[in-house]
């Protein structure tokens, strides 16, 4: 079947009424979350045979066009990778334009170094027009989704943000969903259900905020350290898929701990441990300055140099410093 003919999933070969139904039901509802599902998974959800599967996964992913690509053919896409503006020309030209699609992002910091005001901020400006840094075009609004673990959420930020832009506060308000996460399966299964959601409302923006707080909660202790590692590297390979999948921005925010044998130099390091220092795209240190001025410093992106920018929390957002 030519790539274009397939829509939904029932243009998939060998998906009728009946297995379209059981694949929706176990939430494998669009094209794109079959072709990042294994057989084994499919096969189990629809009651169908590993062979079936395996042909219904290799005709979603042709439809995508998700196959081997020259070196050139990535750079050309790559060129095209939107990016959504932080509200401070410092703090995008740090990461080379202002947030990816197609990426995870990771903030992390100290209490009060900004890392829910920047999540604030995105979600805010990701609804702006692509020539103003967001990605909304003439036709849909691009619109986010904030999981929350730790209750900082603070709709009175949005609309102090909103009216920065000119924009609607209400309106605003209305095209980011909120939800709060009360545990670490409920995080994983809110990530779940997003390959539902997001291509139904033009989801381009993706925040959890923090990424680790229930998992650190849940697994305490070096005796649960490999349980919370493997649950953590599942949760964040969700993440990279969906960000992959739906040309998305994907931004986390993480707490820092102390290292006592750390003598020389930053004594903090990230929440996480290896799991997280190989899964996010771009990984940004935040640390308090004077005032309201807060450095942002790139630890870890494969794309970009290392370097540190200044920013400012106002009241109506992320800013650049005026002195």
């Amino acid at each position: 079947m030519a790539k274009q003919e397939i829509k939904s999933i029932t243009d998939l070969p060998g998906v009728g009424p009946a297995t379209a139904n059981k694949l929706i039901e176990a939430g494998y509802a669009t094209i794109e979350a079959i072709a990042v599902a294994t057989p084994q998974e499919l096969s189990a959800a629809a009651g169908i045979p590993l062979t079936a599967a395996q042909r219904i996964i290799k005709a979603a992913r042709e439809a995508l066009d998700i196959r081997f690509k020259t070196a050139l053919e990535v750079k050309k896409e790559r060129m095209q990778t939107r990016k959504i503006t932080t509200g401070s020309r410092n703090l995008d030209d740090l990461l080379g334009g202002g947030i990816e699609t197609k990426t995870i992002t990771e903030f992390f910091g100290e209490f009060g170094s900004g890392k829910t005001q920047i999540c604030h901020q995105l979600a805010v400006n990701v609804q702006l027009p692509i020539e103003k840094g967001g990605l909304s075009t003439q036709d849909r609004v691009a619109k986010a989704v904030y999981i929350d673990t730790e209750g900082t959420f603070r709709w009175e930020r949005l609309e102090n943000m909103a009216k920065r832009w000119g924009l609607d506060p209400d309106e605003v308000m209305s095209n980011i969903f909120y939800i709060r996460a009360i545990n670490s399966d409920h995080q994983m299964a809110i990530v779940d259900e997003l390959f539902n959601i997001v291509p139904k409302e033009n989801i381009k923006l993706v925040i959890v905020d923090s990424v680790t707080s229930h998992f650190r909660a849940e697994y305490p202790g070096r005796e649960n350290l490999a349980a919370r590692q493997q649950k953590l590297n599942r949760h964040l390979h969700q993440l990279a898929k969906l960000a992959e999948v739906y040309d998305l921005a994907v931004v986390i925010t993480n707490q820092v701990m102390a290292r006592p044998d750390v003598f020389y130099g930053d004594p903090t390091q990230a929440v996480g441990g290896h799991v997280l220092y190989h899964a996010p795209g771009v990984r940004v240190q935040l640390r308090k300055s004077r005032g309201n001025k807060r450095i942002a410093r790139i630890v870890d992106a494969p794309h970009l140099p290392e370097g540190e920018a200044v920013f400012v929390i106002t009241d109506y957002g992320i800013a650049d410093p005026e002195d």
